[in-house]
Formats: structure tokens, C-alpha cells, sequence
């Protein structure tokens, strides 16, 4: 059974004691739970997020890059990505969606309804639950079913039919421990260990380590590096680098938000491993869409609310 922190939920249009009137909500419905999987699948599996907002104001924010690919089955209305980080991929929606490691934001919205559930999964899981190595889906997303089958069918049926966060994060548990299971006993191959190993380093080092140190450490050129890594994760080694310690930073900046301390984007930048704060604030600029003070204005009502919306899509 999953850890977990939640609380007890009204379905996501609303229970009949927030119905102001037919269909019309008294109170808005925000709510938030996060879970640890199953210890079998942590390796794989970062954690699970849920998410239930209803008659909150219709809103836009970034799906920020992040060093997971990103699975979410929706409950209730579906997953509305209007610009992808591939820009040629036309925007859509997604009942279920998987989405690869990109190193732009996506744009999602919603109409102040969205309800779901979001795996972080690492690049090194998709064999395991997609067949494939992640790099086949650097920068898209797709229906999470064109990818793992009657696999995700059976959790989006079974997560929506669930009644509440312990009992949808235990289907995830059941399913994808099956799953993965299954494919150990299959013997399939794995990625190679010198992909892994400069996986685990620039996550160790919060993406601070150089690219000549790193190739060195795995004992490959730095060209035979880049062509298995990108082909293995989706991503070169460099740009990793630059998702590790954008996401580090901004973990760290909604950290100190939400806690009220002051925040020293200086100070934040040398610890993150940036020259200074002009390069933080263009780093940001890439891979969030706005410098870190405007990036926090946007979101920083999601995060005093307490809500988790599919943010890194």
C-alpha cells in the first residue's frame, strides 16, 4: 500500500453539500494528495500525485521540464495541452497521456475543471512499462494507450472507479507492480550501465557536473555518450544537465515561497550551480517561460491553495 498524505475528497463537480444549485458549486473543490509507490517500483517511480479542482477560476501554466517523463490518467475531464514542446505537435486533449523529457514548457489549460493522476516516472522505467526506451518520446506526448496498451485502460477505468486517494494510488500500486514484474521475468534488455551510471551522476550532482568529467567517469567518448544517452533518455547529456538544475532551482524557489522566507535569487543561483542570477533568470526564461520573480507570480496561487496541477507534462 502506497504512503500517502490526503485528505477525504467530494467527487471532483462536487458533493450535493457544495451544490449551490443544480450543477452551480458553493465552494470550490482544490485538493491535493501525493504518495510513495510500492517499494518494488520506487527505483522506477518517483512518486504519484493527485489532483481535483473544480469551479476555481479557468487558468493557463506551464508543463515545466523535469527529469521524469510524465503519465497521467485523468478522472473526470480530460488533460487540455494547447502547445506542446514539440512545436509541430498540434494541440489536444488526453484521457490518458504520455509524455517524454523535454527541455521547453508545454502549455496547459483547464476551465476551472481538472481532475487526476500523475506519475514522475524515470527515463529508465519506460522499458519496463511502454516496451521502448524513453528517448522514442523526446519531446511528445500521446495517449498514454498507444504506448502501454489494455495497460492503461485498465488503470484509467479502475483509478476512476476508485472512491478515494488510497484506493486509486493502491490500483497503481497493484498494476504497475504486475507490470513490472512481468517484464523482469521476460529477461528483456536493460539500458546500459554507463547510461545509468551518468544518469545517477548528474542527478548526484544537481546537473554541476562537466561533461569531459562525466564521459571520463563512464569511460566512453563524450560523442558515443551523447548518442546513447539521448537514444536511452531522450535527452543529450548537457541538456539533462540543464533540466536537473533548472528543476533543483525551481523546487527550491516554490520551497521558500511557500514558506515564506525571503527569497535570494542570487544566492539561490550560486547554489544551484548557475554563474550568477542573470543566468538563473535566463534559464528560466527558456525553460519556464518567464524569469523565476514572474514565473512564481503565476503559479504562486496553485501553490498558497494547496492544488498540484499536472505540472510537468
Amino acid at each position: 500500500m502506497a504512503a500517502m498524505d490526503t485528505a477525504r475528497e467530494p467527487d471532483a463537480r462536487g458533493s450535493p453539500a457544495d451544490l449551490a444549485g443544480p450543477g452551480v458549486l458553493r465552494r470550490p473543490v482544490n485538493e491535493a494528495a501525493a504518495a510513495r509507490p510500492a517499494a518494488a517500483l520506487r527505483p522506477l517511480i518517483a512518486r504519484y500525485t493527485g489532483y481535483k479542482q473544480a469551479g476555481v477560476p479557468p487558468a493557463r501554466h506551464a508543463g515545466l521540464p523535469s527529469p521524469y517523463l510524465t503519465v497521467i490518467f485523468t478522472l473526470d475531464e480530460p488533460l487540455t495541452i494547447a502547445a506542446h514542446p514539440d512545436p509541430a505537435q498540434p494541440g489536444g486533449d488526453y484521457v490518458t497521456l504520455a509524455g517524454g523529457l523535454h527541455s521547453v514548457p508545454a502549455l496547459i489549460t483547464h476551465d476551472g475543471y481538472q481532475s487526476g493522476i500523475q506519475l514522475a516516472l524515470s527515463p529508465f522505467g519506460a522499458r519496463a512499462f511502454f516496451g521502448f526506451p524513453a528517448g522514442e518520446l523526446a519531446s511528445i506526448d500521446l495517449e498514454a494507450g498507444e504506448v502501454c496498451g489494455t495497460l492503461a485502460a485498465e488503470i484509467h477505468e479502475r483509478v476512476h472507479a476508485a472512491m478515494s486517494w488510497p484506493d486509486r494510488f493502491a490500483v497503481l500500486d497493484e498494476v504497475l507492480s504486475r507490470q513490472l514484474l512481468a517484464y523482469q521475468r521476460d529477461g528483456k534488455p536493460e539500458a546500459s550501465a554507463e547510461v545509468g551510471f551518468a544518469w545517477q551522476r548528474l542527478l548526484g550532482t544537481g546537473g554541476t557536473i562537466s561533461m569531459s568529467a562525466l564521459a571520463a567517469e563512464t569511460g566512453w567518448s563524450g560523442r558515443h555518450l551523447r548518442t546513447r544517452f539521448a537514444a536511452e533518455t531522450g535527452l543529450t547529456p548537457k541538456a539533462a544537465a540543464r533540466v536537473v538544475r533548472f528543476y533543483r532551482a525551481r523546487r527550491l524557489l516554490q520551497r521558500r515561497a511557500e514558506s515564506g522566507k525571503r527569497l535570494d535569487l542570487a544566492a539561490l543561483a550560486v547554489h544551484c550551480g548557475y554563474y550568477d542570477q542573470a543566468h538563473l533568470d535566463l534559464e528560466f526564461r527558456a525553460l519556464a517561460g518567464a524569469p523565476p520573480t514572474i514565473w512564481l507570480a503565476r503559479e504562486f496561487r496553485n501553490l498558497q491553495a494547496g492544488a498540484v496541477a499536472p505540472a510537468e507534462a
